[in-house]
């Protein structure tokens, strides 16, 4: 799912969504494409997102057979195999059929449910084989309704800002903001357009930073005795720094497509693992809030 996510990103960055022509599942009328950039690009993104649909329908059948004792892990496989089917056919009427930018969007945004599904079920299937199950949790202290609500909040925002970021990207409007933090060489710039559109992102992106401060200070100083809750608080602030970092070198580099092709993807795996690390967050908190003998 990571190398699906992660080619998806590519084939959106080098606009090769129609390297395949107007087809699917065919490229250009054959079943191995004409050796072109673009063509290869995209027959690679989709025999990548098979193999994970084809993984992600046998994982989920491993579950149903074997996982009978964990509901947890095959409600996550099976949201793996929805969202999986979901961004597979959106790919393909993306490809047949023009859609709008929103639309579009949203294909990234399911694939990034996907990806932290099946983060959940490895993490989770993991953890069955190490400690035996959930029964590790039952030592820690349970945490407060207000953090619990937090970090679902923290998780909830991210996603509402990636979504933001994407549309950014389906409507090529990352220039629509010029120089870092001014917008244009405007506190607030005239708001048409791509101008729009990428200073709404900057603004949710903002405001993003500081809920992550916010979550990273509660659970690391309010969790003296959870060592894991500290250290995904601490990893989330790492990762939204670095977040505004690489954005900040989207900014320089825009001018040098060689260089600012890697710089979006890595701009798009940061997002994608803190996504990770929130949606496991969401999880631990909901098992620590409930009382130890309904683990």
């Amino acid at each position: 799912m990571f190398l699906a996510t992660f080619g998806g990103g590519i084939v959106t960055k080098t606009e090769s969504g129609l390297g395949c022509g107007n087809e699917w599942p065919l490229c250009n009328g054959k079943l191995v494409p004409a050796h072109t950039v673009a063509s290869l690009i995209e027959y690679s993104h989709r025999a990548v997102s098979a193999l994970a649909g084809m993984l992600s329908i046998a994982s989920f059948l491993a579950f149903l057979r074997f996982g009978k004792q964990r509901r947890d892990l095959q409600l996550f496989s099976f949201l793996t195999l929805v969202f999986v089917i979901i961004q597979g056919i959106m790919g393909a009427f993306a490809v047949v059929f023009s859609q709008s930018s929103a639309v579009m969007a949203l294909h990234f945004g399911f694939a990034l449910i996907a990806f932290a599904s099946s983060l959940m079920m490895a993490l989770g299937i993991r953890q069955e084989a190490r400690y035996g199950g959930l029964e590790r949790l039952n030592k820690y202290p349970r945490v407060s309704k207000g953090f619990r609500n937090l970090v679902w909040f923290s998780t909830i925002y991210t996603y509402m800002v990636v979504y933001t970021g994407a549309f950014v990207s389906h409507t090529s409007s990352a220039g629509g903001c010029s120089g870092f933090p001014l917008c244009n060489g405007q506190i607030v710039p005239e708001l048409s357009g791509g101008v729009a559109v990428a200073f709404a992102h900057r603004l949710a992106a903002a405001s993003l930073v500081i809920v992550i401060a916010i979550l990273g200070h509660f659970a690391y100083r309010k969790h003296p005795d959870n060592r894991e809750l500290r250290t995904l608080g601490v990893l989330s602030v790492i990762l939204i720094l670095m977040q505004v970092v690489i954005g900040m070198c989207m900014m320089w580099t825009m001018s040098r497509p060689e260089v600012y092709m890697f710089v979006a993807l890595a701009h798009m795996l940061d997002i994608a693992i803190l996504f990770g690390v929130l949606t496991y967050m969401s999880f631990l908190v909901y098992k620590l809030y409930r009382p130890v003998n309904r683990l």
